[in-house]
């Protein structure tokens, strides 16, 4: 038997969601479940580009929402009472919040406190507390371009200013790090990365980075990283990393080549990636590259100046 769908109300912020999302709301909506229960707030005596036949063709019922009192958002606090009158009739399973305001962000806490499954849905310019805050947020602007780039079949990167609150990729490859080494720094299977990054993140997506493929996303993005195949299973493995000794004798030839003295050490973090791709101490024990250099013997570290010990205000 199949099992029931779960039921989610859909409550839109018309104020500041654009109506060229309608069709990816409920497109990404219906990997979750149905929306039994479909309103749109706004002041419908202004346009704001929801129009009759959109509403009809999503079954989504117009809110009226006058702004009575100047500076104050009506559409928020309209928007709020309805979501607790659904909460305490209980005639949901969850609640889908289509907004960029974190002004919602309270409502979505108190939701979930409620044992309520909550999906946010807004730009990339959403605040980080709001997509925190959600079971799952969702972007919809990086999901509205890269579908627009499928259907133009072309490669597009997408500006750095539109993922300025999205997770980083760095955030990503030190979550899957953190799992490899929980597996004894064994392969992972790719659908356990996959689950562990949905928990941690709730904003996580491959399509916020321009991809449509977990495993294509880590591979090209993670140097740090390989992936394999065995029968129908991915898997996802350290790859393999350049003995101690030879990392060190490179960092000592790098001090030697720039005089005996380096102000930044950042710059050996640097050369080190640029030879090996993804290097970090933490693969060779340390949670810092000064606490990893302070163990090299013929070196010294003193803040962020890096020296060949017995070397002096660059003399012998």
């Amino acid at each position: 038997m199949e099992e029931e769908k779960r039921q989610f109300a859909v409550l839109i912020d018309a104020d500041n969601i654009s109506p060229k999302y309608a069709p990816i709301i409920f497109d990404e909506l219906d990997a979750y479940g149905f929306a039994s229960c479909r309103r749109i707030y706004g002041n419908w005596s202004k346009s704001n580009g929801w129009k009759e036949e959109l509403l009809l063709e999503y079954s989504i019922i117009p809110v009226q929402q006058f702004s009575y009192t100047s500076g104050k958002n009506a559409t928020d606090m309209a928007m709020v009472i309805d979501a607790m009158d659904l909460l305490y009739g209980n005639k949901v399973d969850g609640f889908c919040l289509v907004t960029s305001d974190s002004d919602f962000t309270r409502l979505a806490m108190r939701l979930r406190e409620e044992q309520k499954y909550v999906i946010g849905m807004g730009e990339s310019k959403t605040p980080v507390a709001l997509t925190r805050a959600c079971n799952k947020f969702i972007h919809l602007n990086l999901i509205y371009e890269q579908d627009k780039t499928e259907e133009e079949d072309k490669e597009e990167v997408l500006e750095t200013e539109e993922i300025d609150n999205v997770t980083s990729i760095e955030e990503i490859s030190q979550t899957i790090s953190s799992l490899i080494n929980e597996n004894g720094n064994e392969p992972v299977d790719l659908a356990m990365i996959g689950n562990r990054l949905n928990e941690k993140f709730s904003d996580f997506d491959v399509r916020n980075y321009g991809y449509t493929k977990l495993s294509v996303f880590i591979d090209e993005e993670m140097d740090n990283f390989i992936l394999y195949q065995e029968d129908t299973n991915c898997y996802v493995a350290f790859k393999e990393l350049p003995s101690r000794e030879v990392i060190e004798k490179e960092v000592v030839d790098f001090v030697k080549k720039n005089g005996g003295s380096l102000d930044n050490l950042s710059a050996i973090t640097l050369e080190l990636q640029n030879r090996h791709g993804g290097f970090h101490p933490k693969d060779y024990g340390y949670s810092r590259m000064s606490r990893f250099l302070r163990n090299i013997g013929c070196l010294s570290v003193n803040g962020n100046t890096v020296k060949l010990k017995g070397k002096k205000n660059g003399k012998k």
